[in-house]
Order: C-alpha cells, then structure tokens, then sequence
C-alpha cells in the first residue's frame, strides 16, 4: 500500500497518554477516543498476527489487506459512531498439559482483533502506570522469565519460607462483567471505549453452530482479554495484596503473578496461613473462587547445610518445578527443572509430529525438529535445569529414530545407521539461554 505512514505519529501519542495517566493516578481519563483514528488502526493492524486462525465470517488477513485503506476507515466510523457491531467469537478446545480436559480459546475476527489491538493500546498506555511490579504476564517489557526471575531471587533472600501456589478456577469463563465495567470506570470514563469493550463482552460464543451469551468471562483468545484480565487482577488482588495485605504482616512476603497463575511467598507461617482464611472471601467478592484442590501451602524452608531435617517441599510455577538443592559451591540454592507434565506434552508434541511427517524429507524433518528444540530451550533453558534439556535433547532423538524406522517395511535401521544420520543431519544440543550468572553481571 503506498503513502503507509511510519511508526513516529503512534508512540509520541501514547506517549502523551501515559504521561497525562500518570501525573493523574487518581483520576479517571474522560477524553480518549479522539486518539482513535486511522493511524492508530493501521498500526494496530500492523501489530496484528496474520497467520491466526479465522474467525465465525471467514475472512483471512490476506483478503482484507486487498482493501486495507476502505476497510479501516469503515471500521473507525463504525467504532466512533457507535454503529459497530461485535461479532460473536469461534470457540475451539484445546487440550490442557497432562490432562483429559480442555480449555476453551475464543477466536475473533480479523477485523475485530485489529480494533481490539487499537483500543488495547490506548487502555495499556493508561494501566501501565498503575499496574504494581508483581504483575509479569502480557505487559510491554516484561515477560514469565522475568517473574520466575523475580521468584528466584525473592526466594534466596528470604531463604525460602511459606508458599502459597493460587489457582483461580476457570478465571476466564467466570469474570464478573459488572465488576469489570465498575474497575474499568474508576479509571477510564470515555463512553466510545466503554461501549466498544460492553459490546465485546456480550458478543457471544459460537460453538458447533449454537450461539450462547454467556453473563460472565472473557473469552481466552481475544485480543484486548489479556488486558482486562490484568485490571481485574491488579484491583482484586495485586493493590490488595499490596496495600492493605503487607502492612498488616508480621514477616515479609512478596506477590508474583503471570497472568491468572500467581504465587505468594511468605517468611512466617503464620501471615501464610491469615491470608489463606482471607483469600477465598477477598475473591468471592467479585465473583472468583480458589481451586479446591490445585491452590496450597507448601513449606519451603531452606534445608541446613549440614543435612538431615524435614525435607522441603516443592511447588510449580510457569512450567517449572522449584525445589530446594546445592549450588555447584556446595550451599542450598533453590533449583528449577521442567515441570514434569510440561515435559511430557513437548515430547508427546514432537514424537506425534515425527510420526505425522516421517515420509517427508530427511532435510525437511531435521530443519523442522531443528526449530522445535530451538524452541523448547528458548523457554525451559534456565540455570539448574540442563539435566532435564539433555533429556529431551536425547528422547527427542529417539523419537525421530522410531518414526524413521518405521518408513518402510524394510529392516529396522541399527543405532549406528542413526548416529551416522546424526552426523550429517544433527539435532541442536541443550543450550542454557536464560542464565542467573548473566543476568548478575548485567543487571
């Protein structure tokens, strides 16, 4: 599209909006639909992913880049004039890690996730300045390898103590709208923006052709869900927590949430155990209810040097299971290793896809599995946890070699016809991407 103009009009803009939230925080902003224009679409759709899946009209981003200038200024006119209607979203299932259940993942259209995107960049601007620092999940600049980080570090000083792992039951489905709309209005009271996110509300979910409007939840999938879930959260339970929570401690503790996974680390059992008893009736009053069965105490108390004593529990968090072990000096240090459901699904993921494509190209099927390795270090390869990385590095060969085995009806290749495949055709070794030691020596 010729004449596209750049990046520089859109950050100044926001810009703007967070200086103006931030010399303001107890005000609510009344004025900022009118930043809602064409520049900030075409940047929207810029930031956009074009490859996701499509929503209930069909209608892919190739096609409506065909008639991107029309198309955007239909949809501001119809987002300013109050004349935009939210389509219903298409609800998929996916399976969850290590279970016979599913979560449910709501897909918009391509249209709608571009004014989602528009509108979640104008709300982030202003959130960004109030959200507290214990929050990590789907925030520019922040990331879960910087709360496990965070965690890591809370845990040594404190040398370990009480942790109380939260799980929010069917957080998404179960989102209170009235609740929502009132948090949202303590701090953005524009009605162009009000009404668009009301109407994404009650658009509605499609599945297997019957629509059903349901008066609670976000569906996970959306765009701008992301950013509501973080308001809801940071007034429910991160400002709670924060400012009336901990001042009422004896000992100290710290917050860190990803997203609706959050865990809270305390230096005494008693404080752990108040807020336990207090929790459930905090987060009944908008409409939450703690998971019976998946939220606990555990104590995890720095083992003594000298060995011996009751051995600390473990918990898990974003994937990873913390425990208590030696540091490569010999002191305790808390240690991070692949969850072990998480574990068994990447393999699982790689094993299926060795047997889906073994007819495929050697070149091929290396490059892909290539990636795939590439990947799963990129998340899992942190400080402590390279036994686990070799072996996936060495199930995931193996998995490759049983697959490729079975191409044919001829007899099975030998270990030694594998490695000799190795050689010219190697899988990526364990590789530690996210280092404590590096992050040390530059803060």
């Amino acid at each position: 599209m010729a004449g596209t103009p750049g990046l520089g009009p859109i950050s100044p803009r926001l810009q703007r909006i967070a200086e103006q939230a931030r010399a303001m925080p107890q005000v609510a902003l009344t004025t900022l639909a009118h930043h809602l224009d064409h520049d900030l679409l075409l940047e929207a759709y810029r930031r956009t992913r074009k490859d996701g899946a499509v929503g209930i009209d069909g209608q892919t981003a190739e096609v409506y880049a065909e008639n991107l200038e029309a198309n955007l200024r239909g949809l501001l006119e119809r987002a300013k004039s109050g004349r935009y209607r939210a389509p219903p979203v298409r609800r998929v299932h996916i399976p969850k890690a290590g279970r016979s259940e599913t979560r449910p993942i709501g897909i918009p259209t391509f249209e709608d996730k571009v004014l989602q995107r528009a509108v979640a960049m104008l709300l982030g601007a202003v959130y960004e300045q109030d959200f507290r620092d214990c929050s990590y999940g789907f925030r520019p600049g922040r990331s879960a390898h910087q709360g496990l980080q965070r965690l890591w570090k809370g845990l040594m000083d404190l040398g370990g103590g009480w942790v109380l792992e939260l799980d929010v039951e069917r957080f998404f489905d179960t989102l209170d709208h009235e609740r929502l709309r009132e948090i949202l209005r303590q701090r953005v009271r524009d009605g162009v923006l009000l009404r668009l996110i009301g109407k994404w509300l009650r658009a509605g979910v499609l599945e297997e052709g019957r629509l059903v409007h349901p008066d609670a939840g976000t569906p996970q999938g959306g765009v701008i869900s992301p950013l509501l879930a973080n308001v809801f959260l940071d007034a429910v339970l991160d400002g709670w927590f924060e400012d009336v929570v901990k001042p009422r401690l004896r000992g100290r503790a710290f917050l860190v949430r990803y997203a609706d996974d959050a865990v809270v680390v305390f230096e005494l059992e008693e404080d752990a155990r108040r807020v336990l008893g207090v929790l459930p009736k905090r987060l009944a009053k908008y409409g939450l209810r703690l998971h019976p069965e998946k939220t606990r105490l555990v104590a995890f108390r720095r083992p003594p040097r000298a060995g011996g004593g009751t051995r600390s529990g473990t918990f898990d968090f974003l994937g990873f299971t913390h425990y208590w072990g030696r540091a490569r000096r010999g002191f305790p240090a808390v240690l991070r290793k692949t969850a072990r459901d998480r574990f068994t699904r990447s393999l699982r993921a790689v094993a299926q896809w060795c047997r889906r494509h073994r007819h495929l190209p050697l070149a091929v099927q290396h490059r892909e599995l290539t990636a795939k390795l590439r990947g799963h270090y990129a998340y899992y390869g942190i400080t402590g946890n390279h036994p686990a990385l070799q072996r996936f590095h060495w199930e995931a060969q193996g998995a490759w070699r049983k697959w490729l085995r079975r191409r044919s009806n001829r007899a099975r290749r030998s270990w030694e016809w594998f490695w000799r495949l190795q050689a010219r055709y190697p899988l990526p070794p364990p590789r530690v991407v996210h280092s404590v030691y590096r992050l040390a020596a530059n803060p």
